[in-house]
């Protein structure tokens, strides 16, 4: 009878650590994971980012061009872009995960040839705060530790914003992602750590989270501070009407370091530090001289 006990257990721990875990990803598709995954690969940096917030770095085995914070990914091999990932290098990898942006090329034919893939794509807090839950479910580890990771991030946001002085309060900001140029609107998770430090969006969230904006609608708008990447700010001169913006005049524009612009631009476990740098950006401007209109 004991040895039928013990056999019986063994066999209902089996069942238990080998039973698949399905998620719905991004795309609305079911995805299973039959185990906790020892090799990942990571297309998207804000996904690679995450997997190391919870404890799996040496579980990656490859990643983006993009993907380089922490320092310890420099050596992984690099599987091009995230829009377009190089699908035989992923392939040749060997990974029982991919995680990839739902705008990224290449899930479906990833996936036809036997990867499981799940496409996540955060824009908003909530967004990240869900795809932590659902990376730590994919690789295995407790859910409370992909809620401790949240729970950090959301009380670092939230102390950036107690910090914030009045007289920084208020600002009406114009946040670039990319020169087409690209904007943060009021519903992106840059927008809604914008609006937890108590600045003003020129962007309204019907616009959708990164809209592509007319330069004539910025200058309309006549935003007080202007955010901007340091790659972006040498154009923004050339602009037609821009150089007589206010922002401009008075110099009240923040233009961010390279490894700046990826903290700010990431949805994921950095956000904290992002409000840090967003939070300064609106102090150091509030305290200049504002210009005439």
């Amino acid at each position: 009878m004991l040895k039928r006990i013990v056999a019986l257990s063994a066999l209902c721990f089996f069942v238990i650590t080998t039973q698949a875990v399905v998620l719905r990803d991004d795309r609305q598709v079911a995805v299973s994971v039959v185990k906790p995954p020892q090799r990942i690969v990571s297309l998207l940096p804000s996904l690679t980012e995450t997997v190391c917030a919870l404890g799996q770095c040496d579980k990656l085995v490859g990643v983006d061009r993009y993907s380089n914070w922490p320092e310890s990914l420099a050596k992984l091999p690099r599987m091009g872009g995230g829009l377009d990932p190089n699908i035989e290098s992923v392939v040749a990898l060997k990974p029982d995960l991919v995680l990839m942006a739902t705008s990224a090329r290449g899930a479906e034919r990833l996936t036809a040839l036997g990867l499981t893939v799940l496409a996540l794509e955060p824009r908003s807090h909530a967004d990240v705060q869900r795809v932590m839950q659902l990376v730590a479910q994919a690789l295995g580890v407790p859910p409370q530790e992909g809620e401790r990771v949240w729970r950090h991030i959301d009380a670092a946001v939230n102390a950036a914003a107690q910090a914030m002085p009045a007289q920084a309060k208020g600002q009406r900001v114009y946040f670039e992602v990319s020169r087409t140029p690209y904007g943060a609107s009021e519903s992106s998770f840059i927008g809604e750590t914008l609006q937890r430090l108590g600045a003003r969006n020129i962007l309204p969230a019907s616009l959708g989270p990164f809209p592509q904006i007319n330069p004539e609608f910025v200058v309309r708008a006549q935003p007080d501070i202007i955010m901007v990447g340091d790659s972006n700010f040498a154009d923004m001169a050339a602009r037609p009407g821009w150089p007589n913006m206010r922002a401009m005049r008075t110099q009240r524009v923040c233009h961010f370091k390279p490894d700046e612009s990826d903290v700010l631009v990431r949805a994921g476990p950095r956000m904290a530090e992002a409000a840090r740098l967003m939070a300064q950006c609106l102090t150091d401007k509030a305290n200049m001289k504002q210009g005439a209109p």
